[in-house]
């Protein structure tokens, strides 16, 4: 709650950056198509070598034969307990604490904790996360500076920092009895430094108001594939939120598009960057969601996704010989420095602000405070960057929004709908 008044009083230094115009490519080596097949051979050069490992120990059943010293870090990686729980019909989180009548100004009062915590962490994020991919550092009156293109540093310096926080945490707080086979933990960890690097590299190709709202609008391909794939049935409602919300953000687009400024232009690569964040942190909430059906606690799971994520990061990166120059970078540039350690403990925080919003508010709640955080991001990334937004454009950011908290609105009345219905009854399937 405290990064928010660091960043605001720290907002001269990140304006001061000379915006970096995201179509030219010095080289090969800078384009995002030929970053992106380089870093997932690193992650190959670690996965196929843990697959062949685990395909082994599994033929070889070392469950049963195996022993020595090493036998319960196998057991534990391979093999797991395979003790699932049968608690938790949804499959993800605790139960949260329902609130009594008696406490009602300490509910209030955590409530605004969770809002104030989860506003300052992602917002300071966001407007860290556009100055370091869209503006140079260094730059002075002879030299025009000089810009970071390494996004994938980036999300290694986040992984290791919620690495530590997730195990200092469960190593200080009682935690269920772990289940789960770590190497499942990898799935989810490698669709997650996917989706974050594609997040990191659309900035250099689209203003972050466009990629807000095609975050915001990623409803719509869920839908579409629910529909197409698992036969999924929806509510009048849900269509017409999700038909706002197209509406919403073409009406944002198309009033962008006439005003060729580099911040408001939206181009292919930006596309299907957003894209490929959506696919890949659709995969990564599905897979933690079949994880969840073991016994395991919110930050159990942030510390085995994280532990992989630092991993495949820092493999990556040492097989490109891009740590050590990313490290170079930050000697040379101390604002750097700190941008790049504030961004990964707000990334934290966040995460550990998510797991306690959703424990003691549920779900409705949260997704209303991150939707209201959506909505602010854009307007403090148009105040601090200055990117143009017309009247059009503007309207159909609020469309966008209002769709979102029509479907947040309609899902509440549907849940409580639900409760009533007589046995045998079942409500509609929804995203």
């Amino acid at each position: 709650r405290f990064c928010l008044p660091l960043v605001l009083a720290s907002l001269p230094t990140m304006a001061t950056g000379e915006e970096i115009p995201p179509v030219p490519q010095d080289s090969w080596g800078d384009f995002w198509l030929f970053r992106f097949f380089v870093n997932a051979a690193g992650y190959a050069s670690i996965v196929v070598p843990g697959f062949l490992l685990i395909q082994y120990f599994k033929r070889k059943n070392y469950l049963e034969t195996g022993r020595g010293i090493c036998f319960p870090v196998i057991i534990s990686c391979v093999f797991g307990s395979e003790v699932k729980s049968v608690h938790q019909e949804d499959g993800s989180l605790p139960p949260r604490a329902e609130p009594t009548e008696s406490s009602t100004a300490r509910q209030v009062f955590k409530l605004l904790f969770c809002a104030a915590g989860l506003q300052a962490s992602y917002l300071t994020w966001g407007v860290l996360q556009e100055r370091v991919m869209t503006r140079t550092y260094g730059a002075t009156e002879t030299d025009p500076g000089e810009n970071f293109k390494d996004s994938q540093f980036l999300v290694f310096m986040n992984r290791i920092l919620a690495f530590t926080v997730a195990g200092l945490y469960c190593a200080l707080t009682k935690q269920p009895r772990h289940g789960a086979p770590m190497y499942k933990y990898s799935f989810a960890s490698l669709s997650n430094i996917l989706s974050s690097w594609c997040q990191y590299e659309a900035l250099k190709y689209i203003s972050f108001p466009t990629q807000v709202l095609a975050k915001a609008s990623k409803v719509i391909p869920v839908m579409m594939m629910g529909k197409l794939v698992s036969r999924k049935s929806y509510e009048y409602w849900e269509y017409l939120t999700a038909a706002l919300i197209s509406v919403g953000v073409s009406m944002f687009l198309l009033s962008s598009a006439p005003n060729r400024h580099v911040s408001t232009v939206t181009t292919f690569s930006g596309i299907v960057l957003l894209a490929g964040y959506i696919i890949f942190d659709s995969f990564t909430s599905n897979w933690q969601d079949a994880l969840f059906t073991y016994k395991m606690s919110p930050v159990q799971m942030m510390f085995g996704v994280n532990v992989f994520s630092c991993l495949f990061t820092v493999g990556s990166l040492l097989e490109q010989g891009a740590l050590l120059e990313s490290l170079r970078f930050m000697a040379r540039h101390s604002e750097f420095t700190a941008h790049a350690v504030l961004l990964s403990v707000c990334s934290a925080c966040g995460q550990l602000f998510i797991f306690y919003t959703i424990n003691q508010f549920g779900a409705a709640v949260f997704t209303i405070i991150m939707t209201l955080r959506q909505a602010f991001a854009i307007l403090l990334s148009c105040l601090i960057y200055g990117h143009t937004v017309t009247v059009v454009g503007g309207l159909g950011v609020a469309v966008v929004f209002m769709a979102l908290f029509l479907r947040v609105y309609a899902r509440s009345r549907m849940k409580k709908r639900s409760k009533k219905l007589p046995p045998g009854e079942t409500p509609v399937q929804k995203v």
